[in-house]
């Protein structure tokens, strides 16, 4: 009997045990690396025993094709949570890193410090001078040339003057001469400190006038260079030259080296000497000017002297056409007319002194006056002989504050003018009370008024008379209306808020509240401008007539400034609103009224003003309104009588308010009732006219 039998099953074949039990069979697929389904293990089962059967022989290729080849892991390398693996180094330490970092840079920038800071201390200790920034301009009038081997330095922080000179053997005779030259002290001369041989090069060091140079003081064209002043400066530097504090050497290859600055009896001025300050006989032996010499002196003081009255420098070198080497052989040469500068003076000079200046710069020294001669003309020569520079100059301080005192007072009466004129036009553009908190930096709050009166008034069919105008004639005519209207203004309590085109917008009762004044204001402006249109004319339209519709209304209202940049004051509320729709639903040559403004003025002023109901009438965005006319002031003859316009639409009054205001839809009314008619006597054009001037009432 057979242990075992094999039958085909739905599936596949099916094994039967001798028990008749079916034998299982289990088997594995995968896919290899081209996608197919391979099986990869047999799994059955023989007396209970289960047998697995391998169907791959390259495990790499069949089972783990499709991920390279690779088996996977048993347990994912960082678990299977992610948190086994261990964290970058960075991203572990990166902080610790940077704060170690960020002190070892810290420490190495204070080390270095510390090291340049004394590295600096001694160098400070070594040196005694430490350079500063030239106060030169390149402005001066003088050439720079003569001030570009001169620095200012600072000594023990002190401002002093320094010159550069090359690095020579200085013998004991040399030595000798520095100490008395700083203990040389005089009110004419530049104060001699010392000389620094610690380098390559010598530094003089001379005491620094902070107040500048002569040279500055004649560049900026200071307030106290006047005859006078000039005469002191000239004065001192004679008396300089007389007590030999002045004078001017050559050493060597004929530079000069003994005097390089001049301060006056104040300390205000220094003056650099250059070759050109040296005298002919000077320059062409200068072996001899070793030796001192007042004659040269002499004519140094004249050159100084010509830039002292002149006010620019001797020689003019940007405007000569010579060069400096040229005018240097040229004063050697001499000859008969010796190169000389020019003495052109502005102010109010004494002859005698230009000619005292010539005299100094003759070419022949024994035809030049001595010291002595020389400041005793200059003496004569004084405007005032008992007053000094120092008194002078405290009246020029005394007439300068004087005429100071005056300007500035005739400034501050053209300030308050023009302030008043600023306030005048800023009163026009906004209510006074509103413009003074403006220009106090107040806040304008808006503010709500009880009860006012609104004025709008429109020129009719304007479109038509600009059409027939040019644009020049049009701002003529709107200016000519604007004008009368305003001067009308003036003479009532009414704020003017603005005027758009040929619109006017008026309110009486704000910003200045005025109790119930404000329409009876309104009414008396409102009846001045109806007599202003009948009687204005259009220079460029003789034949053409002005006529204004006016709508008046009152109530409540809320007035307030609007914007930053141009502010201006306006009104919001329904009675603006309503007195604008009076306006435009009213007529030609009428003043239309609301209900409100109608009660208020009737039973205020009764006997004041006459009115005429005009009926129900459709305003729009109002509904049914019932408004009224105001036809003028009651006279003891007759009230003002209609205008002309009035007249010709008698006849027809409701087709012609459609046809003017087409905002009026329907009169709902058969009781509108019309203005008194022209009266019967008047026949002509020139008696109605005659008519209206004799009855109408003014306004005051």
């Amino acid at each position: 009997m057979l242990s075992f039998a094999i039958l085909p099953g739905l599936t596949g074949l099916v094994t039967i045990n001798a028990n008749g039990s079916r034998i299982p069979l289990f088997s594995v697929y995968v896919l290899d690396a081209n996608f197919n389904q391979v099986t990869a293990i047999n799994f059955t089962i023989t007396d209970g025993v289960p047998v697995m059967t391998k169907g791959y022989t390259n495990e790499a290729a069949t089972l783990w094709g499709t991920r390279g080849g690779h088996r996977p892991l048993v347990r994912p390398k960082c678990g299977f949570t992610g948190l086994d693996c261990p964290r970058p180094f960075w991203e572990q330490y990166g902080i610790y890193v940077m704060v170690g970092a960020g002190l070892i840079a810290i420490l190495l920038i204070v080390f270095v410090i510390l090291i340049f800071y004394a590295r600096e201390l001694q160098q400070e200790s070594k040196r005694s001078l430490q350079s500063g920034p030239s106060t030169m301009t390149a402005d001066s009038k003088l050439t720079e040339s003569n001030f570009g081997e001169y620095e200012i330095c600072f000594l023990e922080n002190n401002a002093v003057l320094t010159k550069t000179y090359p690095a020579v053997g200085l013998t004991d005779n040399d030595k000798s001469i520095f100490p008395q030259m700083r203990k040389l002290d005089h009110d004419n001369v530049n104060r001699f400190i010392g000389l620094s041989i610690d380098g390559s090069e010598y530094i003089a060091i001379w005491r620094m006038c902070s107040r500048g140079t002569l040279q500055d003081l004649i560049s900026k064209g200071s307030l106290w260079f006047d005859p006078f002043f000039m005469l002191c400066i000239m004065r001192d530097i004679a008396e300089a030259s007389r007590q030999d504090a002045l004078h001017i050497t050559v050493i060597g290859y004929s530079i000069p080296t003994k005097l390089d600055y001049w301060l006056s009896r104040s300390s205000l001025f220094k003056l650099l000497f250059g070759l050109l300050w040296l005298a002919p006989e000077h320059l062409r032996s200068p072996e001899t000017s070793v030796k001192k010499s007042k004659e040269g002196d002499i004519y140094s003081f004249a050159i100084i002297a010509s830039e002292v009255v002149t006010r620019k420098a001797a020689w003019n070198l940007n405007e000569r056409k010579e060069r400096i080497d040229e005018l240097l052989y040229m004063l050697k040469k001499g000859g008969p007319a010796p190169p000389r500068p020019e003495l052109n003076v502005d102010g109010d000079i004494n002859v005698a002194v230009l000619h005292l200046i010539r005299d100094c710069w003759n070419e022949r020294p024994t035809d030049r006056p001595n010291c002595e001669t020389l400041c005793n003309m200059l003496k004569t020569m004084m405007p005032d002989k008992k007053s000094n520079l120092m008194d002078h100059m405290f009246n020029m301080l005394e007439d300068y504050t004087t005429t100071l005192e005056l300007d500035v007072e005739e400034r501050t009466k053209q300030l308050h003018e023009e302030k008043k004129k600023a306030d005048i036009l800023l009163g026009k553009m906004l209510p006074r009370q509103v413009a003074d908190r403006l220009k106090l930096g107040q806040a304008v709050e808006p503010e709500s008024f009880d009860s006012v009166t609104v004025f709008f008034s429109d020129v009719v069919k304007f479109t038509q008379l600009a059409a027939k105008c040019t644009a020049f004639q049009v701002v003529n005519l709107l200016n000519d209306l604007y004008n009368g209207f305003d001067s009308i203004i003036e003479e009532h309590s009414v704020y003017k808020v603005e005027s758009i085109g040929d619109g006017y917008l008026c309110v009486s009762g704000l910003p200045v509240r005025n109790g119930s004044t404000h329409i009876k204001e309104i009414a008396e402006l409102s009846l001045s401008f109806m007599k202003f249109v009948d009687e204005f004319r259009i220079a460029a339209l003789p034949k053409e007539r002005v006529q204004l519709r006016i709508g008046l209304n009152s109530g409540p209202c809320v007035a307030g400034v609007v914007g930053l940049s141009m502010p201006r004051y306006c009104l919001f509320g329904d009675t603006v609103n309503t007195s604008s729709r009076m306006e435009s639903n009213g007529k030609a040559g009428h003043i239309h009224m609301s209900k409100e403004a109608h009660d208020l003025l009737i039973n205020e002023y009764t006997a004041d003003y006459e009115t005429q109901s005009r009926g129900e009438v459709i305003i729009k965005g109002k509904g049914v309104m019932e408004t009224f006319w105001l036809i003028g002031r009651r006279a003891a003859t007759s009230a003002r009588p209609p205008s002309e316009v009035y007249v010709k639409q008698n006849t027809d009054e409701k087709s012609e308010q459609r046809k003017d205001d087409p905002t009026v839809l329907a009169e709902l009314s058969t009781s509108d009732k019309t203005p008194p008619s022209t009266p019967s006597t008047v026949s002509s054009n020139t008696m109605y006219k005659e008519y209206l001037r004799s009855n109408t009432v003014e306004v005051s």
